[in-house]
C-alpha cells in the first residue's frame, strides 16, 4: 500500500525523548451524545497548543543535524556546542499558525533563527505568538499558497533552510521529516491500544495540505493490528484531496475563504497526496456552520478547540461509526492566549 520505509518512528521518539517538555498527549474514551468516542487530546502538545510541535521541532533538529554530521545526537539538547552549530542558520517557512509557531520553538530551543511568513488572513493573535518564540514574522501573500510563494523566494535569495509542511516535485525531503514527526501521534496511540485500550472503528483525520492525516493513516496502515475505516475530512471550501484524488492528479481548488484556517488549503502536499490516495477509505467535507457547532459540543465536554482542530470531531457527529476516534489537533485561541 505505501512504501515501508517512507518513514521511521522510532527515530523521532529517539530525539523527542531527550526533550524536556515531551511528553505522550492524553487518548481519552468518552461518552458523547450517548454514544463512546476515543479522542486524541493535542490541545497541549509540548506546551504549544498543537499537534504541529512534534514535525516541526523535529524537522529543524534533523535538518541541523544534517548540515553538522550528527551533531543533534552526539550532543544533545541543551549543549552549548550544538547551539553555536546552529546560531548561523535561519529557517524560513509559510504558516496558517501552528507549523510556524513549531519551527519557530524548535529554532529557538537549538539556537537557529526562525523567519515566518504568514498571509493576510492569519490571525494577529499568531503573529504574536511568533514573536514571543522569538521569531521575524513577514506578513505576504493574499492566502496561504501566496505566503508559500514568499518564503520559497526567500529562501532562494537568502540561503535560509525552507522548512515547508507541503511537498511538491523537487522538494519534499524537510516535508518528509515534519512528516515523520507525526507519525509519533499514531504511535502512541497504537501503544495505547495494544495495552487494552478499545481499537477504533472509524478514525477521522482533518487535513489541509494533508502532512498529519497521511502521516498517521501511514502508520495505521503500517502496524496497527486492528483496521479502522479512514475517512479524511476538508473544509467544503478547499477540498483539495478529495478533488485531486477523484481526478488522479494534484489539483488545486478555488473556494471562499474558510473560519478553518489552518486547514484552508487549496492545493495539498504532494507525499500526503501519494500516501492518502492509497491508505484513505473516505472522503468528506464540512461547513464553516458544522467545525463551529463542534467547537461548541467539545467545549461542553471540557475540550477548548477550534474550527480548524475540531473538524474530525464534526465529521464524527455526522455519522454513526460504532467507535470512532477524533484528533483534537489545537487548542481554542482563547485558552493558548492566556496560557
Amino acid at each position: 500500500m505505501t512504501h515501508s520505509n517512507l518513514f521511521d518512528v522510532s527515530l523521532p521518539l529517539a530525539l523527542l525523548g531527550q526533550c524536556p517538555v515531551y511528553a505522550a498527549s492524553p487518548l481519552d474514551q468518552r461518552m458523547i451524545h450517548g454514544r463512546s468516542i476515543l479522542i486524541k487530546d493535542e490541545t497541549d502538545r509540548m506546551g504549544l497548543g498543537a499537534f504541529k510541535a512534534l514535525g516541526g521541532v523535529y524537522a529543524v533538529a534533523k535538518l541541523i543535524e544534517a548540515r553538522h554530521s550528527g551533531a543533534v545526537e552526539a550532543a544533545g539538547f541543551q549543549s552549548a556546542a550544538l547551539r553555536e552549530l546552529a546560531s548561523e542558520m535561519t529557517f524560513v517557512c509559510a504558516s496558517a499558525g501552528n507549523h510556524g509557531l513549531a519551527v519557530a520553538a524548535g529554532a529557538k530551543l537549538f539556537g537557529a533563527c526562525a523567519r515566518i511568513f504568514l498571509s493576510k488572513t492569519v490571525p494577529e493573535d499568531f503573529a504574536l505568538r511568533l514573536k514571543d518564540k522569538g521569531a521575524e514574522v513577514v506578513r505576504a501573500g493574499e492566502d496561504y499558497e501566496g505566503s508559500v510563494a514568499a518564503a520559497i523566494e526567500d529562501a532562494e535569495r537568502t540561503d535560509a533552510l525552507h522548512l515547508a509542511d507541503g511537498s511538491w516535485p523537487g522538494y519534499t525531503e524537510p516535508p518528509r521529516l515534519v512528516m515523520e514527526g507525526y507519525t509519533v501521534i499514531a504511535e502512541e496511540m497504537r501503544r495505547q491500544f495494544e495495552a487494552g485500550l478499545n481499537w477504533p472503528s472509524h478514525v477521522y483525520l482533518q487535513a489541509g495540505v494533508g502532512g498529519l492525516a497521511a502521516a498517521i493513516a501511514y502508520m495505521i496502515r503500517l502496524n496497527w493490528a486492528i483496521q479502522p475505516r479512514i475517512i479524511v475530512v476538508e473544509p467544503d471550501s478547499a477540498p483539495c484531496l478529495k478533488e485531486s484524488v477523484a481526478a488522479g492528479k494534484i489539483m488545486t481548488v478555488d473556494g471562499p475563504e474558510s473560519n478553518m484556517g489552518r486547514l484552508d488549503c487549496k492545493t495539498p502536499s504532494m507525499l500526503a497526496f501519494n500516501i492518502l490516495k492509497n491508505c484513505a477509505d473516505d472522503w468528506v467535507t464540512i461547513s464553516d456552520q458544522q467545525a463551529l457547532e463542534a467547537v461548541k459540543a467539545a467545549a461542553d465536554y471540557g475540550y477548548s478547540t477550534t474550527a480548524s482542530g475540531g473538524a474530525g470531531f464534526a465529521a464524527c457527529q455526522m455519522d454513526n461509526a460504532d467507535l470512532p476516534l477524533v484528533i483534537l489537533s489545537e487548542r481554542g485561541l482563547e485558552a493558548t492566549a492566556s496560557s
